[in-house]
Parts: structure tokens; sequence; C-alpha cells
């Protein structure tokens, strides 16, 4: 009979632990899910709070669950580098910088010092608001506090954007474009993009998500203009966006952590 009542709490014991053990799986791989493919914006640093725009932009720090890579600003230049995680902490590589000055660098030096260390995470959820927080901390003090950003960059694509920088070629931009500059329009609703090339008028399918931007197959006319460099310069250099940014008038597309477009609103 004792072996018998031994046998069955073990087996009790033994379902219950891995019943445990399923549901805290379940929960580190929804926490995980929600750390990617989110703009978090900073709201807090070093237990201070940080105002919505710092030098007119807006702190912030993106995981790009397939490249492994993160970006950031802390309100002035932008910040990129890969990171990992592993259980509840993010290794962060050290990345590369923009090297701008600006009037306030109060809040990007001490957002710097999280690259290039390993942090402990976590995300918690308001019950009433449902607004998601990401708390990161060292040493078991949080250090840097982000809420999930209105992704307000989508509607401002809206209007027509005329490029004014271009990176990449040798010749210069006022060579590749001298009589005319490449434009965008956006129809976000039907994914769908026009413009002209700088020659010939153009259209194409385009995929946002989140900051996320991706162009698919362009057709355009077929004319023949004395610089067509400048529109072929153009076209490829579309192919290879994945990321944007709107700041008020300005439109940046982004490759990986390299700026590699700029518009401004007509």
């Amino acid at each position: 009979m004792k072996n018998a009542l031994l046998i069955a709490t073990t087996l009790f014991l033994t379902l219950n632990s891995c019943g445990i053990k399923k549901v805290k799986n379940t929960e580190e791989v929804a926490i995980t899910e929600n750390l990617y493919n989110t703009k978090w914006k900073l709201i807090e640093l070093d237990g201070k709070p940080v105002a919505d725009k710092v030098n007119g932009k807006e702190p912030y720090l993106s995981f790009d669950e397939t490249t492994k890579r993160y970006s950031a600003s802390g309100g002035c230049n932008g910040l990129g580098g890969t990171f990992e995680v592993k259980g509840k902490e993010i290794i962060f590589s050290q990345g590369i910088s923009t090297m701008m000055a600006c009037m306030d660098m109060t809040v990007e030096n001490g957002f710097r010092s999280i690259f290039g260390n390993t942090i402990q995470f976590s995300l918690s959820e308001d019950n009433v608001s449902k607004t998601k927080t990401l708390s990161l901390s060292k040493d078991k003090k949080v250090i840097a506090r982000f809420a999930v950003a209105n992704n307000e960059s989508v509607a401002k694509l809206d209007g027509i954007w005329e490029l004014d920088y271009i990176s990449g070629p040798r010749i210069a931009f006022e060579g590749l474009y001298p009589d005319k500059k490449p434009t965008i329009q956006f129809d976000v609703e039907k994914g769908r993009i026009t413009g002209n090339g700088s020659c010939n008028s153009y259209n194409g399918s385009v995929k946002i998500d989140g900051y996320h931007i991706s162009f698919g197959a362009i057709a355009s006319t077929k004319m023949m203009c004395p610089h067509i460099q400048g529109e072929d310069v153009y076209f490829q250099t579309l192919k290879k966006i994945n990321r944007f940014d709107v700041q008020d008038d300005q439109l940046t597309f982004i490759m990986d952590d390299i700026a590699m477009m700029r518009f401004k609103k007509k």
C-alpha cells in the first residue's frame, strides 16, 4: 500500500512539474515574440522621464527578428548593431553610429551605455490600458524603460516626396539629376507607389510592416533621356531598402543601419 502511494505521489509531482514547465515556456515564447518588430519609445532613463522628442526626434529602440539587428536613436544620431537573446538577457554589440552633434546630447550619451553590454529585459502589460512596457536592467537596476510607440509614420507617408540625397554612386547628386529629381508617392491602403524616376513615370507595389518596408517589381515607361544613369541608380537603390523613418517633412529610406535615400515633402 505504501509503495503504491509513493508511486502515485511521484507520478503526480512529475506530471505537475511538466505542466509548470510547459506554461513557463509558452510565456517566454510570447514575451520574446512581443519584443521583435516593434518600435519601442524611450520613456525613462536612469529613473528620469524622457521627453517625447529630443532635438525634435523620438528616442527609440527596435529589434529585427529576421536579421538579428537592433536600431536606435537617442534623439540625435542613428545607432545600430547586432543582438542576441538568451533567456531574459539581450547581448548587444557595440554597433555603429552616425556622428552628428546636436544641442542636447544628455539622453543619447546615457542611452549609449546600454550597447556593448549584456542587459536583462522584461516585458509587462497594463491590464486596463493594455499598454506594453519594455524594461532594461543592469545588476538588477532598471536603467531604461520603453513603451510601444504609436506608428504615426505610416500616416505621414501621404503626399509627394522628392529625392534630395542618395548614397552609393561616385557621381555627385547634381550630376545624376541635373534636370529633374526622382519622386515617390504612396497609396498605403492599396500597397502601391507611383512617381517619376527623373525621366520615366513608374509604379509598383510596397509592403509596410511597422517601420519595415520593402518594394516589389517596378514598372516604368521606356523613354530615353540624356541622364538615364541617375534613374537606374534610383531604382536599384529602392530594391535594397528595408526600413524607413519620417521626421516632419523628411523621409529617410534605410538599408539595415545605413541611410541610403532621403526625400523632402513637396
